[in-house]
């Protein structure tokens, strides 16, 4: 192709589900609840361990975290989203879609790096349980939530300043909700081989870190489980996390199916309906999962329930 017609896109067109006319109010309806849900979970989440001193304690100030990601992960996608159901050829500059794709990347990230941190608490809680306050003691809580901030918002850079050498022909409609980055390199006229595998070495590392310390973990954790002689011992060690367990398998499980693939092999379509898997919900059933199986926050709603009706 002419050097000519390899162009920068100052524009993007946004697709979204345009191409579903007659189901554009019921799905603005359908999202916007399900973000309300989303927003008022992971808030209520943190309301509770917040305002509970009986959840003052490294779980659930991981868990706060969690939940604030949910936040920022979902508000970096869906009020943009519902804007576009009203927007006939909903526009947006490359900038600012390389900055949502950049703040999505970052996000995911943070909860890749969370799970891991939220691992290693439940292995020393069980692995050591006679040490859990001395060693996850507050001064390391925040240092571990500082890091995980710190290289959540490091690690996706590389990828982005990729990204932003990339050129774009002819179309510069984005059939996606959102600036997704297989959007983006299926757009563009370059030669994204380099560049795909490269971006794939990038992101794949710290998910594939994070992984096999929760892994490592949850060996330790499962071994010393094994060892508790009594059946109601073993019951309750595991039920400290299986929460936990239950939100890496989805999580993991629904970017795994999402991107675990080359970008060649990707109809858009099919992506684009994937993708709400793990941008609505994951986010939605996170506090779900906390909230349901998890006896001491259940206890914390029962008393605030209480103090409502004192």
């Amino acid at each position: 192709m002419e050097a000519e017609n390899l162009t920068r896109a100052d524009i993007f067109l946004i697709v979204g589900f345009s191409d579903l006319t007659q189901l554009q109010i019921p799905l603005f309806v359908i999202f916007l609840m399900l973000y309300t849900a989303t927003l008022f979970g992971n808030a209520f989440v943190m309301a509770i361990v917040y305002s509970n001193s009986q959840l003052h304690t490294p779980m659930y100030f991981f868990l706060s975290n969690l939940s604030f990601i949910d936040i920022c992960y979902t508000s970096n996608i869906f009020p943009q989203m519902l804007a576009h159901f009203f927007q006939k050829g909903a526009s947006i500059s490359f900038t600012e879609c390389l900055i949502q794709a950049y703040v999505f990347m970052a996000m995911v990230s943070l909860e890749f790096i969370l799970l891991a941190v939220m691992a290693y608490d439940r292995y020393v809680a069980i692995c050591n349980p006679l040490r859990y306050t001395t060693i996850m003691n507050r001064v390391l809580c925040i240092k571990l939530a500082s890091g995980t901030w710190l290289v959540g918002f490091m690690d996706p850079v590389p990828h982005t300043i990729l990204i932003s050498g990339l050129s774009f022909c002819a179309s510069h409609e984005i059939n996606h909700f959102f600036c997704d980055v297989t959007a983006l390199l299926k757009l563009s006229c370059t030669n994204t081989h380099t560049i795909e595998s490269m971006t794939y070495i990038v992101v794949a590392f710290l998910p594939i870190i994070s992984f096999l310390l929760i892994i490592t973990s949850y060996i330790n954790i499962i071994s010393a489980i094994l060892k508790i002689q009594s059946v109601e011992g073993r019951q309750k060690a595991f039920s400290t996390c299986a929460s936990h367990l239950t939100v890496v398998i989805l999580f993991y499980g629904c970017v795994c199916i999402t991107y675990a693939r080359p970008t060649t092999t990707y109809l858009m379509q099919d992506n684009k309906i994937m993708s709400l898997s793990y941008t609505v919900f994951t986010p939605l059933c996170n506090p779900i999962i906390y909230c349901l199986r998890n006896k001491e926050f259940k206890n914390s709603l029962r008393l605030a329930k209480i103090r409502m009706l004192l």
